[in-house]
């Protein structure tokens, strides 16, 4: 038997229910908005506005989209995004699909979102920067009023586009920093777009004091992940699923305390792991590296974070004390300033501390 078959067997009597782990306070660090779209939403706006999806009856959308995403290919996945991009052109759109992102979030036991998003995307109808900007401010502004929920933007720049595109997105943080946007990131296809191409937008980023993150060992190895923190400073990685290929860069990536922002369906969905069984996060969290569990994209990868969390419950094995300090870590690699995140993270140990999680 497996250590992973052995801790399942000995956690099986203490198994928590999905209701139950929807119940607790958790947080969602890496959550892309053009991945988390209702479908109706998707159908709706695109009536309205003279879209053409491949189907547009609900259950055909879905079969559409799940079948895009689970090619195994970090590029196909992405081509899924085409579709959602194609109705978040209008400045409406994009509000209402902020609001309804944080409104799905509460219900999934979200107390605080952080909501990742390339502006530049949003621009196919001339939309300037700001005016998305806005438009996404205002959607989550209504989300947290309809809601409890709190909320932070992280601006993301994309590999495959000019490093001189990245450095205007970086400018464009730094003039919303305090205003709703608490990072930035650099998002896209890892391979044969390195990281070290946009340092200039990260030092921008780092001489204005702006928290960072950056996809990296997802779709390549962990030399990605090297130049993430090594070129870039990345404050914390986006998945950093093949860091477990380099020991030396594990124990600095551990002995640094860089969180890592674990997406376990996404993972097996762009083939970076060939199943849930084998997600190295199990290793991770009994080696001491401080993860967090996230959705990336709950649309594309029809997922939530309880969700998430069930499946690093049932098939990797973790307690529901181990469950309880990937949560607290969650919110202790938020990017809100230190007296917010220490009062959240005190709110959410009294949460949990009335819960059926010990600690």
């Amino acid at each position: 038997m497996s250590e992973t078959q052995s801790k399942k067997a000995s956690n099986k009597s203490e198994t928590l229910t999905y209701e139950e782990i929807q119940a607790l306070p958790k947080c969602d660090l890496h959550c892309h908005l053009d991945g988390s779209l209702r479908v109706p939403t998707m159908i709706e706006i695109a009536k309205k506005r003279g879209i053409e999806l491949p189907a547009m009856d609900e259950e055909g959308l879905q079969k559409v989209l799940e079948a895009g995403a689970r090619r195994n290919s970090l590029a196909d996945y992405l081509r899924s995004f085409d579709l959602t991009l194609s109705v978040m052109q209008d400045e409406e759109d994009i509000a209402q699909i902020a609001t309804e992102l944080c409104e799905d979030a509460w219900a999934d036991g979200i107390w605080y979102l952080e909501v990742r998003f390339s502006p530049i995307l949003h621009q196919d109808k001339g939309l300037k920067l700001t005016q998305v900007m806005e438009a996404v401010l205002q959607g989550l502004r209504e989300g947290e009023r309809r809601t409890g929920i709190k909320t932070g933007i992280i601006i993301c720049g994309i590999r495959s586009i000019e490093p001189s595109v990245s450095v205007r997105l970086a400018e464009l943080t730094v003039a919303y920093k305090g205003r709703g946007v608490v990072g930035f990131d650099l998002a896209g296809r890892e391979d044969h777009y390195p990281a070290k191409d946009h340092a200039e937008a990260f030092y921008l980023i780092r001489s204005n004091n702006i928290p960072c993150t950056v996809h990296a060992g997802e779709a390549w190895g962990p030399g990605s992940i090297k130049q993430a923190i090594h070129d870039l400073s990345a404050h914390r990685i986006g998945h950093g699923t093949r860091l477990k290929e380099d020991g030396d860069l594990l124990n600095y990536v551990n002995d640094n305390r860089i969180p890592l922002e674990c997406c376990l369906s996404s993972n097996v969905h762009v083939g970076t792991v060939e199943s849930l069984e084998v997600h190295p996060l199990r290793f991770y969290f009994d080696y001491g590296l401080r993860v967090t569990i996230n959705t990336d994209n709950r649309l594309i990868s029809a997922t939530t974070v309880t969700r998430e969390y069930q499946i690093a419950h049932e098939v990797l094995g973790l307690s529901r004390r181990e469950l309880g300090s990937i949560i607290i870590m969650g919110f202790k690699s938020t990017f809100l300033p230190y007296a917010d995140r220490k009062a959240l993270v005190g709110r959410v140990l009294d949460a949990l501390g009335r819960s059926k999680i010990p600690f």
